[in-house]
């Protein structure tokens, strides 16, 4: 079984499939991208530790109801939520369901990497 974590990435706009997975390569951390919730529960291995960086909003299963789906099943999954607009309520809504952060897009790098270092352990001071 590998050991070394992996981040997930799951989002429909293939620009920040790209962007996200080659910044987190950069740094050292392996990554794969998913076009939809539904692939990413086709293809992810939970034996790994891991990290789902997860669009909120996409066709088919959203975001929310991955993460509702995934608790629902009893699977403990950090998720990294990233969307384009916060909804009135919506962060402390997932953030209460054991979100890691909801980031906005355009996010910072910085951001992003405390996000994710916080999901996967790697980092005591947590996402900011």
């Amino acid at each position: 079984m590998p050991t070394n974590p992996i981040v997930y990435v799951v989002d429909d706009d293939e620009s920040v499939r790209e962007s996200v997975t080659g910044l987190l390569r950069s740094f050292g951390i392996e990554s794969r991208a998913y076009e939809s919730a539904e692939a990413f529960l086709a293809g992810y291995d939970p034996t790994r530790p891991l990290c789902v960086l997860l669009d909120v909003t996409m066709p088919g299963l959203s975001g929310v109801e991955l993460q509702e789906q995934l608790l629902a099943e009893g699977r403990s999954v950090p998720i990294v939520f990233i969307t384009a607009r916060m909804e009135d309520g919506l962060r402390s809504r997932l953030l209460s369901r054991g979100a890691i952060a909801c980031l906005v897009k355009p996010f910072q790098e910085e951001e992003l990497l405390r996000a994710v270092r916080t999901a996967l352990g790697q980092d005591r001071e947590g996402p900011g």
